[in-house]
């Protein structure tokens, strides 16, 4: 029998998507400091951008990227765990099959788990059907400390084009032929940054899967421009670009630049926590998925963000834009608040933290 390896290995499998990536490649990374030895799955296509993007130097990488997942793989190193995104779940009967154990992990909040847990519910009660298509447009509170969800913008119910990809997203599968998304951020925005007033600064960034027609586009650059403040803009080409594996920090570093005022966004998770990590009012335009049920706690129940809203068109107005980002902005007790929201995530990160505390209880486990 060949000797166990000196230290824990992991095998890391996420969605191919950047919303999925990276969450996982930061646990990676606080897992090899805690030396755990972590092998991160990846496919060969983006694999391949991912090394063409670090050319140059720039990025990291934790661990080895194999080139697809197999059972000789696990066997050979003699994988003990593996952490799985949840939308990948096919993976739970190949672990059983090699006999390793599995961590599931959540790319969302768990408020959204708890709503998909709750489907079955919404289903008996005629809420929603067996293929998660609307019957009745009910407003949905599980708790006191949840927002209230309205039926049509369950987060399975606005993703996927086809009744075969809702179907999946519903069965918490990933959506068949998913177009993965990895965009660059280039860091030349920095210099122009330093240069501005403290807190003058609107950061929009809407993630990698949202895609806004030319008219969306020109509303909110018009907006933006009647407010008379300097905007930072990221906009999604329509193919996808490169990827570097460190994307998520140089983002955390715009976010954190004393310049920012706020965070137009279109409220993905890591978008959302990124932005309560750096006491950043929210401007929220969720467009799919949990990012409503997301927006809702941000605006509900943290109350540090303002929402912007569709006219008749089904278009946000340059006239909506400047308006919310003016009463965002004049709103000190939204300042106040998202600055409490900022002490409290970082009090949670740091060394007796809540989440700290439960990573450091995720390692015995693993070391076990």
């Amino acid at each position: 029998m060949a000797a166990a390896p000196p230290h824990p290995r992991v095998l890391m499998l996420p969605l191919s998507a950047q919303g999925h990536v990276m969450p996982l490649m930061e646990l990676s990374h606080r897992l090899a400091e805690h030396g755990i030895e972590v092998y991160f799955v990846n496919t060969d296509f983006n694999h391949a951008r991912i090394i063409r993007a670090m050319e140059g130097g720039e990025g990291n990488q934790t661990g080895r990227v194999p080139a697809g997942i197999h059972m000789e793989l696990i066997r050979s190193e003699q994988i003990r765990w593996m952490v799985v995104n949840v939308p990948m779940t096919w993976a739970l009967e190949l672990a059983a099959t090699v006999g390793v154990r599995v961590a599931l992990f959540l790319p969302f909040s768990l408020a959204a788990f708890a709503l998909r847990l709750h489907a079955p519910k919404m289903i008996e009660d005629g809420v929603i059907d067996e293929n998660e298509n609307v019957e009745r447009n009910e407003r949905i509170k599980l708790s006191p400390k949840m927002p209230v969800v309205e039926a049509a913008e369950l987060p399975w119910s606005s993703v996927g084009k086809t009744p075969e990809a809702r179907r999946a997203i519903f069965q918490t599968r990933p959506i068949p032929r998913r177009r993965p998304a990895f965009l660059a951020r280039r860091p030349t925005c920095f210099a122009w940054l330093d240069a501005q007033a403290p807190g003058s600064v609107v950061y929009v960034a809407f993630g990698s899967l949202a895609v806004f027609d030319a008219t969306r586009l020109q509303e909110l650059a018009d907006g933006l421009a009647l407010t008379g403040r300097p905007f930072l803009c990221v906009v999604r080409p329509n193919s996808a670009g490169d990827c570097w594996v460190d994307e998520i920090r140089r983002r955390q570093r715009v976010l954190a630049h004393p310049t920012v005022a706020c965070f137009v966004t279109h409220c993905g998770w890591n978008s959302m926590m990124e932005g309560a990590r750096h006491g950043v009012p929210f401007l929220c335009w969720p467009r799919f998925g949990d990012q409503f049920c997301n927006r809702s706690y941000a605006c509900d129940v943290w109350r540090s963000g303002a929402e912007l809203r569709a006219d008749e068109r089904g278009v946000v107005a340059k006239e909506e834009v400047r308006d919310k980002l003016e009463r965002l902005l004049g709103n000190e007790g939204i300042r106040t608040r998202a600055l409490l929201l900022k002490s409290a995530a970082r009090a949670s990160v740091a060394g007796g933290g809540s989440s700290h505390q439960n990573l450091l209880r995720f390692v015995r486990a693993l070391v076990q």
